[in-house]
């Protein structure tokens, strides 16, 4: 047998979730619900209406089981209850950003030059941060290490996007 192809693979991207959270959002339409509680708290009856105008027609019951299974995983939250003539409302909300992309073709040509000198100083800070984290409970930890680093730059660049969008 001949190879035809043979080439290596540079591990360029991190995606840090936990299975509960990525069977949460393997649904579209949940996913949808992530991005629209972003900013906004929503009722079940308000999510509903916001999915037909986005092209999902999903039943209420089924907007509350989209519910349920995102509340469940951590990602939603009850952000507001309100009693009205006997009946109780629940009003949803997130303080999960679903950054929901695609790149265009020509990203990585029109972009390397920023992102490799860019990256190269913030590979540094990392570098800072790693040896603090090695050791969990007296051994050490390459996977929580990891996980660790990959927050700390997760938290500090949703400060510097959130602060960058309110100005």
């Amino acid at each position: 047998m001949s190879t035809l192809l043979e080439k290596q693979i540079k591990v360029n991207r991190i995606v840090t979730t936990s299975i509960e959270h990525a069977r949460a959002i393997e649904d579209p339409g949940r996913a949808k619900i992530v991005e629209m509680l972003y900013r906004q708290a929503l009722s079940a009856d308000q999510i509903t209406s916001a999915l037909k105008k986005a092209g999902y027609k999903k039943a209420l019951t089924t907007v509350r089981h989209h519910l349920e299974i995102l509340k469940n995983s951590g990602l939603i939250e009850i952000a507001k209850i309100e009693e009205s003539r006997g009946a109780i409302k629940k009003y949803y909300g997130t303080s999960t950003k679903l950054l929901d992309f695609q790149t265009p073709e020509d990203f990585d040509s029109k972009y390397s030059k920023i992102i490799d000198k860019t990256s190269t100083k913030i590979e540094k800070i990392i570098k800072g941060l790693t040896p603090k984290t090695i050791k969990s409970n007296g051994k050490k930890s390459k996977e929580y290490s990891q996980y660790l680093v990959v927050e700390i730059v997760n938290r500090a660049m949703t400060n510097v996007l959130e602060n960058s969008e309110k100005k």
